[in-house]
């Protein structure tokens, strides 16, 4: 009797990501997260959507949120996210995740909750609305997660802490009623983690910054990528070299390092003797070809509405199969009415 083991195929691991549509994603976005999930999408079975559900814990304009998410859900699509390949899909249109938040809600602590960095930082920014969709949502995105039985979860440095959260909620459901969810494992790559800003250099490139010239976004025009890098902030050094003492200079040379593929010692070499002017010039135009292509696409897929709905209807019918079936089990699990 032959050993199954060896005659059938391993299953492929499963890895999900979200990313909200609170505007154009940025180089740090393109970097840190969406060229990743471009390369795992031929490695491991592939689940990515549009978090448009978080994005409501701050106010929004109805309007541009609903823009908001077609853009960067034809952003997705245009860096190379093939809906062969892996599913791509919109938050709001899988109802199934604000049932499983609830439940694994009940299983999350008050004191969990108020750890999370993110609620500080937010409540900080938004005083005015400190809502409870704001303190709660590490549920939710608990539930994004396990919803799917992900294995991995391709996360930013700074959004490890609720991974392990939703690690802990989905232990503890487990340990209440019976082993039902995967313990996720973070999936960081290994360059491009985290850009930093180009006017603060100890501080994330984010596109809510106050000054535009900070960040770069992925549909910026040449003229203005160049004009950002040529005001990107370096030293009075001049020598295009990476260390602690020169976060300007060092986080230019990892976002070339990231596009070109070349090590920092290259990079230093390539560069010695010439100034941050010619350096600066590089690092721009690395990132004017990365995104010349994706632009385009971007454009094509962004005119034809029929092709975008299309996609995105059969994204969630894929995604709500696969998280209905979670919901029933988790009712079922829990002593709810199933009909």
């Amino acid at each position: 009797m032959p050993n199954l083991s060896e005659t059938l195929p391993a299953r492929k691991k499963r890895a999900l990501s979200l990313i909200q549509p609170s505007g154009i994603p940025t180089l740090g976005n393109y970097l840190g997260a969406m060229r990743n999930w471009v390369a795992l999408q031929d490695e491991f079975e592939c689940i990515f959507g549009v978090a448009d559900l978080h994005a409501v814990t701050v106010r929004q304009e109805p309007a541009k949120l609903r823009q908001r998410t077609y853009e960067v859900y034809a952003l997705l699509l245009a860096v190379g996210l093939d809906p062969e390949k892996c599913l791509v899909f919109v938050q709001s249109q899988v109802p199934a995740h604000a049932e499983l938040s609830w439940l694994l809600g009940c299983c999350t602590q008050f004191g969990e909750l108020s750890r999370m960095t993110q609620f500080k930082d937010k409540s900080a920014k938004h005083a005015d609305n400190v809502n409870a969709g704001l303190f709660t949502y590490p549920a939710l995105m608990a539930a994004d997660i396990l919803i799917y039985n992900a294995d991995l979860v391709p996360v930013g440095v700074d959004q490890k802490q609720h991974l392990e959260l939703a690690r802990n909620v989905a232990q503890r459901f487990n340990n209440l009623y019976s082993p039902t969810f995967n313990l996720p494992e973070p999936y960081i790559g290994k360059t491009g983690a985290k850009i930093m800003s180009l006017q603060e250099p100890d501080k994330k490139m984010s596109k809510s910054d106050t000054n535009a010239n900070s960040f770069i976004l992925m549909t910026d025009d040449a003229d203005t990528i160049l004009r950002k890098f040529k005001r990107a902030v370096t030293d009075s050094d001049g020598v295009v070299r990476a260390g602690d003492d020169k976060p300007g200079v060092t986080n230019l040379m990892s976002i070339y390092s990231s596009l070109t593929g070349k090590t920092f010692a290259d990079i230093e070499k390539e560069f010695d003797g010439q100034g941050y002017g010619v350096f600066k010039e590089a690092v721009a135009g690395s990132v004017i070809d990365a995104f010349r292509p994706i632009q385009a696409e971007y454009g094509r897929i962004l005119a034809d509405k029929e092709y975008l709905d299309g996609v995105l209807k059969e994204g969630a019918a894929a995604a709500s199969r696969i998280a209905d079936r979670m919901v029933a089990k988790v009712y079922k699990k829990v002593g709810l009415v199933l009909l």
